[in-house]
Protein backbone atom coordinates (compact mmCIF):
# COMPACT_ATOMS: atom_id res chain seq x y z
CA UNK A 1 0.00 0.00 0.00
CA UNK A 2 1.37 3.42 -0.98
CA UNK A 3 1.45 5.84 1.96
CA UNK A 4 -0.28 9.22 1.87
CA UNK A 5 2.41 11.79 1.10
CA UNK A 6 2.46 15.57 1.49
CA UNK A 7 4.80 17.61 -0.67
CA UNK A 8 6.98 20.25 1.00
CA UNK A 9 9.86 20.67 -1.37
CA UNK A 10 13.42 21.49 -0.39
CA UNK A 11 15.60 23.83 -2.47
CA UNK A 12 18.54 21.52 -1.79
CA UNK A 13 18.36 19.38 -4.91
CA UNK A 14 19.62 19.23 -8.47
CA UNK A 15 19.70 17.02 -11.57
CA UNK A 16 20.82 13.44 -11.22
CA UNK A 17 23.97 12.58 -13.21
CA UNK A 18 23.13 11.40 -16.70
CA UNK A 19 23.26 7.67 -17.29
CA UNK A 20 23.47 6.70 -13.59
CA UNK A 21 20.69 4.32 -12.49
CA UNK A 22 18.67 4.71 -9.31
CA UNK A 23 19.79 1.46 -7.71
CA UNK A 24 20.17 2.27 -4.00
CA UNK A 25 17.87 3.05 -1.10
CA UNK A 26 19.55 4.62 1.94
CA UNK A 27 17.78 4.93 5.30
CA UNK A 28 18.71 7.55 7.91
CA UNK A 29 17.43 8.92 11.16
CA UNK A 30 17.05 12.68 11.53
CA UNK A 31 19.20 12.87 14.67
CA UNK A 32 17.59 16.11 15.82
CA UNK A 33 15.42 17.05 18.78
CA UNK A 34 12.17 17.28 16.81
CA UNK A 35 10.68 16.56 13.40
CA UNK A 36 10.10 20.27 12.84
CA UNK A 37 13.75 21.09 13.52
CA UNK A 38 14.85 18.33 11.15
CA UNK A 39 12.56 19.42 8.32
CA UNK A 40 13.67 23.04 8.71
CA UNK A 41 17.28 21.98 8.33
CA UNK A 42 16.54 19.76 5.34
CA UNK A 43 14.88 22.78 3.67
CA UNK A 44 17.49 25.37 4.68
CA UNK A 45 19.55 26.47 1.64
CA UNK A 46 22.49 27.25 3.91
CA UNK A 47 22.59 23.68 5.24
CA UNK A 48 22.89 22.14 1.76
CA UNK A 49 21.35 18.85 2.94
CA UNK A 50 18.08 17.17 2.02
CA UNK A 51 16.39 13.83 1.53
CA UNK A 52 13.66 12.59 -0.75
CA UNK A 53 11.33 11.72 2.13
CA UNK A 54 10.86 12.27 5.86
CA UNK A 55 8.77 9.80 7.88
CA UNK A 56 7.47 11.15 11.19
CA UNK A 57 6.85 9.05 14.29
CA UNK A 58 3.09 8.95 13.63
CA UNK A 59 3.68 7.59 10.11
CA UNK A 60 3.14 10.92 8.35
CA UNK A 61 5.31 11.19 5.20
CA UNK A 62 6.74 14.35 3.65
CA UNK A 63 8.29 14.41 0.19
CA UNK A 64 11.06 17.01 0.03
CA UNK A 65 12.65 16.03 -3.29
CA UNK A 66 11.12 14.17 -6.25
CA UNK A 67 12.73 10.79 -6.85
CA UNK A 68 13.93 11.75 -10.30
CA UNK A 69 16.01 14.55 -8.73
CA UNK A 70 19.16 14.25 -6.62
CA UNK A 71 18.85 14.94 -2.90
CA UNK A 72 21.85 15.62 -0.66
CA UNK A 73 21.67 12.97 2.05
CA UNK A 74 24.56 10.50 1.84
CA UNK A 75 27.58 12.81 1.86
CA UNK A 76 31.00 11.20 1.54
CA UNK A 77 30.02 7.58 1.07
CA UNK A 78 30.83 4.25 -0.58
CA UNK A 79 28.99 1.02 -1.42
CA UNK A 80 29.88 -1.86 -3.73
CA UNK A 81 32.50 0.02 -5.70
CA UNK A 82 30.59 3.27 -5.99
CA UNK A 83 31.02 6.64 -4.32
CA UNK A 84 28.98 9.82 -4.85
CA UNK A 85 25.94 7.80 -3.81
CA UNK A 86 23.51 10.73 -3.87
CA UNK A 87 23.42 10.42 -7.62
CA UNK A 88 22.19 6.82 -7.59
CA UNK A 89 20.06 6.61 -4.45
CA UNK A 90 16.75 7.52 -2.85
CA UNK A 91 17.14 8.80 0.71
CA UNK A 92 14.61 8.44 3.53
CA UNK A 93 15.00 10.34 6.81
CA UNK A 94 13.20 8.68 9.72
CA UNK A 95 12.35 10.98 12.62
CA UNK A 96 14.28 9.95 15.74
CA UNK A 97 16.47 12.04 18.07
CA UNK A 98 19.32 9.63 17.51
CA UNK A 99 22.25 8.73 19.70
CA UNK A 100 23.03 12.38 20.51
CA UNK A 101 19.61 13.50 21.71
CA UNK A 102 18.00 10.43 23.31
CA UNK A 103 17.90 7.51 20.89
CA UNK A 104 14.62 5.63 21.27
CA UNK A 105 12.63 2.81 19.75
CA UNK A 106 10.93 3.48 16.43
CA UNK A 107 7.10 3.44 16.83
CA UNK A 108 5.11 0.73 15.06
CA UNK A 109 3.18 3.25 12.95
CA UNK A 110 6.42 4.80 11.78
CA UNK A 111 7.97 1.45 10.89
CA UNK A 112 4.86 0.46 8.95
CA UNK A 113 4.97 3.72 7.01
CA UNK A 114 8.67 3.25 6.24
CA UNK A 115 7.98 -0.25 4.97
CA UNK A 116 5.09 0.90 2.76
CA UNK A 117 7.18 3.77 1.41
CA UNK A 118 10.12 1.48 0.63
CA UNK A 119 7.84 -0.97 -1.20
CA UNK A 120 6.38 1.90 -3.19
CA UNK A 121 9.87 3.10 -4.17
CA UNK A 122 10.90 -0.44 -5.12
CA UNK A 123 7.89 -0.68 -7.42
CA UNK A 124 9.33 2.21 -9.45
CA UNK A 125 13.06 1.43 -9.43
CA UNK A 126 15.18 -1.69 -9.89
CA UNK A 127 16.93 -1.60 -6.52
CA UNK A 128 18.42 -4.96 -5.47
CA UNK A 129 17.98 -6.04 -1.87
CA UNK A 130 21.74 -5.82 -1.29
CA UNK A 131 21.56 -2.07 -2.00
CA UNK A 132 18.96 -1.26 0.66
CA UNK A 133 21.27 -0.01 3.37
CA UNK A 134 21.80 2.28 6.34
CA UNK A 135 23.59 5.60 6.28
CA UNK A 136 26.06 3.96 8.68
CA UNK A 137 26.72 1.20 6.11
CA UNK A 138 27.86 3.67 3.46
CA UNK A 139 29.70 6.02 5.86
CA UNK A 140 30.77 3.82 8.80
CA UNK A 141 33.57 6.11 9.93
CA UNK A 142 31.20 9.01 10.66
CA UNK A 143 27.56 7.86 10.86
CA UNK A 144 25.50 5.63 13.20
CA UNK A 145 22.02 5.96 11.72
CA UNK A 146 19.39 4.66 11.69
CA UNK A 147 21.09 2.53 14.33
CA UNK A 148 20.67 -0.68 16.23
CA UNK A 149 17.07 -0.01 17.32
CA UNK A 150 15.80 0.07 13.74
CA UNK A 151 13.78 -2.99 12.59
CA UNK A 152 15.83 -4.25 9.67
CA UNK A 153 14.72 -7.83 10.22
CA UNK A 154 11.04 -6.88 10.04
CA UNK A 155 11.63 -4.89 6.84
CA UNK A 156 13.34 -7.85 5.22
CA UNK A 157 10.45 -10.13 6.20
CA UNK A 158 8.23 -7.78 4.21
CA UNK A 159 10.42 -7.76 1.12
CA UNK A 160 12.70 -4.79 1.85
CA UNK A 161 16.39 -5.60 2.13
CA UNK A 162 18.28 -8.65 3.35
CA UNK A 163 18.30 -10.62 6.59
CA UNK A 164 20.18 -13.93 7.14
CA UNK A 165 17.36 -16.23 8.23
CA UNK A 166 18.28 -19.22 10.36
CA UNK A 167 21.75 -18.06 11.36
CA UNK A 168 22.19 -19.17 14.99
CA UNK A 169 23.19 -16.70 17.69
CA UNK A 170 26.67 -17.90 18.58
CA UNK A 171 27.30 -15.19 21.17
CA UNK A 172 30.21 -12.80 21.57
CA UNK A 173 32.95 -15.34 22.29
CA UNK A 174 35.60 -16.58 19.88
CA UNK A 175 36.79 -13.17 18.67
CA UNK A 176 38.82 -13.49 15.46
CA UNK A 177 42.29 -11.97 15.84
CA UNK A 178 44.61 -14.01 13.62
CA UNK A 179 45.65 -12.72 10.21
CA UNK A 180 44.01 -15.53 8.22
CA UNK A 181 40.71 -15.21 10.06
CA UNK A 182 40.60 -11.44 9.70
CA UNK A 183 41.42 -11.80 5.99
CA UNK A 184 38.25 -13.85 5.64
CA UNK A 185 36.20 -11.31 7.62
CA UNK A 186 37.49 -8.48 5.45
CA UNK A 187 36.73 -10.40 2.25
CA UNK A 188 33.16 -11.16 3.36
CA UNK A 189 32.53 -7.53 4.36
CA UNK A 190 33.84 -6.41 0.96
CA UNK A 191 31.51 -8.90 -0.76
CA UNK A 192 28.59 -7.35 1.09
CA UNK A 193 29.57 -3.87 -0.09
CA UNK A 194 31.73 -2.17 2.53
CA UNK A 195 35.00 -0.45 1.73
CA UNK A 196 37.68 -2.51 3.49
CA UNK A 197 41.29 -3.25 2.64
CA UNK A 198 42.03 -6.97 2.14
CA UNK A 199 44.78 -7.33 4.75
CA UNK A 200 45.53 -6.09 8.24
CA UNK A 201 44.89 -6.40 11.95
CA UNK A 202 41.70 -5.36 13.73
CA UNK A 203 42.35 -1.63 13.31
CA UNK A 204 39.97 1.30 13.94
CA UNK A 205 38.81 1.33 10.32
CA UNK A 206 37.77 -2.34 10.42
CA UNK A 207 36.14 -1.86 13.83
CA UNK A 208 34.05 0.99 12.38
CA UNK A 209 32.86 -1.24 9.56
CA UNK A 210 32.08 -4.07 11.97
CA UNK A 211 30.02 -1.71 14.15
CA UNK A 212 28.11 -0.56 11.07
CA UNK A 213 27.46 -4.16 10.12
CA UNK A 214 26.33 -4.97 13.66
CA UNK A 215 23.95 -2.01 13.79
CA UNK A 216 22.28 -3.38 10.67
CA UNK A 217 22.56 -7.17 10.99
CA UNK A 218 23.60 -7.94 14.59
CA UNK A 219 22.11 -5.26 16.85
CA UNK A 220 22.41 -7.49 19.93
CA UNK A 221 26.13 -6.65 20.20
CA UNK A 222 27.50 -3.45 18.66
CA UNK A 223 31.09 -3.95 19.76
CA UNK A 224 33.26 -3.53 16.69
CA UNK A 225 34.65 -7.01 17.34
CA UNK A 226 34.67 -9.99 14.98
CA UNK A 227 33.10 -12.36 17.51
CA UNK A 228 31.55 -15.71 16.63
CA UNK A 229 27.99 -14.39 16.40
CA UNK A 230 29.01 -11.45 14.21
CA UNK A 231 31.11 -13.70 11.97
CA UNK A 232 28.15 -16.03 11.44
CA UNK A 233 25.96 -13.10 10.39
CA UNK A 234 28.69 -11.63 8.16
CA UNK A 235 29.08 -14.92 6.33
CA UNK A 236 25.31 -15.36 6.13
CA UNK A 237 24.77 -11.94 4.54
CA UNK A 238 27.77 -12.36 2.23
CA UNK A 239 26.36 -15.68 0.99
CA UNK A 240 23.01 -14.01 0.26
CA UNK A 241 24.73 -11.23 -1.68
CA UNK A 242 27.01 -13.49 -3.71
CA UNK A 243 24.50 -16.28 -4.18
CA UNK A 244 26.69 -18.79 -2.36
Amino acid sequence: MSPAIRDLFSPNQDDRPEGVPIDMLILHYTGMRSAREAVERLRDPAAKVSSHYVVDEDGFVLRLVAEERRAFHAGVSYWRGHSELNGRSVGIEIVNPGHEFGYRDFPVLQLAAVCDLCLSILSRHSIPARNIVAHSDVAPDRKEDPGEKFEWEGLAQNGVGLWPVGVPDLGTTGVVRDAAGLRGVRAALADIGYRVVPEGALDPALSSVLRAFQRHWRPEAVTGQADSGTLARVLGVAQMVTGG
